[in-house]
């Protein structure tokens, strides 16, 4: 990987969230203690959605991808934070970061891609009820979500190709937690346009086509919900968008802030805040949103969990 681009780098320091050593094992406690919660909370999603033939529904299917690409993000990225905590210095190689920005760049536009069909998903139950056992079969969930897949998988391949080939000569000291697009511009030393211009219309493309499709899907569905005559009919129905609703909005506010134009290092480190968010907070919010919000997977856990101990209490 290092000899086809023909820089002289061959590793990376990541400079972690902050340098004060006071901080280094609070933080590496609570994220240690948030990326536990994200795995088995994620986990724990899937296996339960997968076990429970209630929960064999297209909202759920999806619900169980969105956690598994939650699962994998976080895992790309928190355990080489961790790392950064506890030793003086993170070095990553030139071929683990090229890796781990790739996976990255995989999951995140997976996951933008993922809340708009869950988005859709919701449209169809409301607005057009009648018809969404047909609309939403399983070989039409099942290539919403290999679209899903290929649209994160296009992105990771044209990003990474293009990293490859910037040259890096200058400081190595990369002023991020993890191997990003922008932190690694700006140490290289050759032209970074091509680099540029292919963020810019990715990015485009990643943030306006889901964004359309969720406003699209939402406006059709506050007009269906203002069209029922019964106020406790509006709150229910409205009830099984909220989580989705509060899903998108931490996910896609926090992101926004992170790629917003920066220019100094205050705007560099505010940037760090606003990542933690979409990277590790966001896939632990999100099984915690769907679950705690949620009275089907409620119910369906507390059922097996009933007939495990049933089995338990048979076997004395």
């Amino acid at each position: 990987m290092a000899a086809g681009n023909h820089s002289t780098v061959t590793e990376f320091i990541l400079a972690g969230l902050t340098e004060k050593p006071e901080l280094q094992l609070p933080l590496f406690l609570f994220f240690l203690g948030v990326y536990v919660v994200t795995v088995v909370g994620n986990l724990g999603m899937i296996i339960l959605i997968g076990l429970s033939s209630h929960l064999h529904t297209p909202m759920y299917y999806f619900l169980s991808r969105l956690s598994f690409i939650d699962l994998c993000y976080s895992t790309v990225i928190t355990p080489k934070m961790l790392v950064n905590f506890v030793t003086e210095k993170n070095i990553i190689s030139y071929p683990e970061c090229m890796t781990q920005l790739y996976f990255f760049v995989f999951f995140i536009i997976s996951e933008c891609h993922m809340l708009a069909v869950m988005a859709y998903d919701r449209y169809v139950a409301i607005c057009n009820p009648l018809l969404y056992n047909v609309t939403m079969s399983y070989q039409v969930c099942s290539w919403l979500v290999v679209e899903v897949y290929t649209m994160g998988l296009i992105g990771a391949i044209a990003h990474t190709s293009c990293m490859l080939k910037v040259v890096f000569c200058k400081d190595k000291i990369i002023n991020h937690y993890f191997c990003d697009v922008f932190p690694l511009l700006e140490l290289s030393c050759s032209s970074t346009y091509i680099n540029e211009v292919v963020v810019l219309c990715f990015s485009v493309f990643n943030i306006l086509a889901p964004t359309l499709t969720i406003l699209g899907s939402y406006v059709s569905i506050i007009a269906s919900i203002l069209r029922i005559p019964c106020t406790e009919g509006r709150s229910k129905t409205l009830s099984t968008c909220s989580s989705h609703i509060l899903a998108v909005t931490i996910f896609y506010g926090s992101a926004a802030f992170m790629y917003l134009p920066s220019s100094n290092i205050t705007s560099m480190d505010q940037s760090k805040v606003s990542s933690v968010f979409y990277t590790i907070i966001v896939p632990m919010l999100n099984t915690l949103i769907y679950s705690l919000r949620n009275k089907r997977v409620k119910v369906a856990l507390n059922k097996i969990i009933e007939k495990r101990l049933s089995c338990i209490l048979k076997d004395f």
